[in-house]
């Protein structure tokens, strides 16, 4: 107990080390409670009384450029969120649905897909409809890149891309054994360090959990995060949905695990936007998952429960709900167009 004690007080001091990272995620539930009321304090101190919610639903589809086809079949995956999404596998249909959705009152939209063997998204081929989307309209267009190489990157970047989502993992395993990459962290960072060099927005995303539902080196990765100075303005967080159609045993993500490292990823950066984002548990542990989560610091989350809503209103009154119908994402000068219409936030009736 005192132990602890200690490690709180370097907590509040701001003198916490990576060995006190490593102790707090040994810790149990009843322990990290003061340690999660000091990372909402951080949240309030920076992002006062607001939580963002994203709903993308028809104004910012997800956009599969393979349909339904990857080369990885990666565990906890194998497919399945590409069936998920809109299949569109040729540049003259990209260009006609996209033009039609920003007549249509669209706001943006998610272009993913499917990887390659290398582990890239196929976006080369449809980088021109991207430009011309982009010069004709205000679309806001996020793209999901994997590990493409620096053609990619310097085409995209030329093309205006509002958002590149990148799965961040700096855990060898996880590549190798998850992913089913003959990749390693060098690779990852080689990548992320070429999106740098042509100066595109780059938003983080770490998956909670993908070692089989157990944390295994999300450290590392907020700690190359912070080394390499990056400084995202936001990082989304998503938690493992185990498979069930796989040899491998995969557990669900205890919400105690989540919240920890989201309340890590506050204390180390605190002026960061935090977002829970759309891929992780339902069911029975949502409820539970999307409570911890607010408790340890997040300013913005997808598709919350309405109970979830409901709750952080009797527990902080004077909390201020703000609704976008895209994805969670996008950067904040793009609020004004994303903001929701009036249905979705009668929806949630709060």
């Amino acid at each position: 107990m005192n132990e602890t004690k200690e490690l709180l007080k370097r907590f509040e001091s701001g003198a916490q080390s990576w060995t006190d990272y490593e102790d707090y995620l040994k810790l149990n539930s009843q322990e990290i409670e003061p340690f999660l009321q000091l990372a909402l304090k951080l949240k309030m101190r920076y992002f006062n009384n607001i939580l963002k919610i994203y709903t993308p639903g028809k104004r910012f589809p997800a956009i599969s450029l393979t349909g339904s086809q990857c080369a990885l079949s990666c565990e906890h995956c194998n497919k399945k969120y590409l069936k998920n999404m809109h299949p569109i596998t040729n540049n003259k249909d990209l260009r006609s649905f996209l033009l039609k959705h920003s007549k249509e009152g669209g706001t943006g939209a998610l272009i993913s897909g499917g990887c390659l063997p290398d582990g890239s998204v196929p976006l080369l081929n449809y980088i021109e409809s991207i430009q011309s989307i982009k010069n004709e309209t205000d679309l806001i267009i996020n793209a999901h890149t994997g590990l493409i190489d620096e053609n990619s990157a310097k085409m995209l970047a030329e093309a205006k891309v509002d958002i590149i989502s990148f799965d961040l993992n700096l855990d060898d395993e996880i590549i190798k054994d998850i992913y089913h990459l003959d990749k390693n962290l060098e690779d990852y960072i080689k990548v992320l360090n070429i999106l740098r060099k042509y100066k595109l927005n780059i938003v983080p995303h770490i998956c909670i959990g993908l070692h089989y539902g157990k944390l295994h080196k999300e450290l590392e990765t907020i700690r190359y995060l912070k080394d390499s100075d990056l400084n995202p303005s936001l990082i989304v967080l998503i938690a493992l949905i185990p498979p069930i159609d796989t040899k491998r045993k995969f557990e669900i993500p205890n919400p105690i695990d989540i919240a920890k490292v989201i309340s890590i990823i506050r204390f180390v950066f605190p002026r960061t936007e935090i977002s829970l984002g759309c891929m992780r548990p339902r069911g029975a542990l949502k409820l539970e998952i999307e409570k911890m989560a607010f408790k340890a610091g997040i300013n913005r989350i997808e598709i919350p429960s309405k109970k979830t809503l409901n709750w952080a209103k009797k527990v902080f009154p004077e909390i201020n709900y703000q609704f976008f119908s895209a994805c969670c994402a996008i950067p904040q000068e793009f609020e004004e167009l994303a903001q929701s219409r009036n249905n979705i936030v009668k929806k949630y009736q709060i």
